[in-house]
């Protein structure tokens, strides 16, 4: 595994991890890497710190920052909850309202929709819930 330090068109900064730099590559030229705070797919690596090796009278360990440790139990929570839901697509909207209505029983579900679909469907009351992280369909995965 490997971790880049990316950065979106909009300064976001944040960190990713793919199985290899080629991994990397292909995912954003295929815009399957997106900024997880405005969600833009115009990605580029940013500046990180080398790994220099301690010497060896010094421990390894790195400890992570409050920032990565909660962004890795975020996107721990996410993975585990998205395991025990349904990729709908973009039919998200339909299948929550009818759920919504009882016209279809109540599961678990996760898929795509617009901000103005989103806004619809709370407004009248349906419950949703954006996720932190861009969810990759199944059909689009390596």
């Amino acid at each position: 595994m490997i971790v880049f330090d990316l950065r979106c068109s909009g300064g976001h900064v944040f960190e990713a991890w793919f199985a290899s730099s080629t991994a990397y590559e292909d995912q954003r030229a295929r815009s399957l890497v997106v900024c997880p705070v405005c969600d833009d797919a115009t990605i580029e690596k940013a500046v990180m710190a080398p790994n220099i090796a301690a010497k060896g009278n010094r421990s390894t360990a790195i400890v992570p920052s409050g920032r990565e440790t909660a962004i890795t139990k975020l996107a721990a929570a996410q993975a585990k909850l998205l395991e025990q839901s349904e990729w709908v697509g973009r039919a998200f909207p339909d299948r929550a309202r009818a759920m919504h209505l009882g016209d279809e029983p109540a599961a678990l579900i996760h898929g795509e929709t617009s901000i103005a679909e989103a806004v619809e469907l709370a407004e009248e009351g349906v419950p949703l819930l954006p996720l932190p992280f861009k969810v990759v369909p199944p059909s689009a995965r390596n």
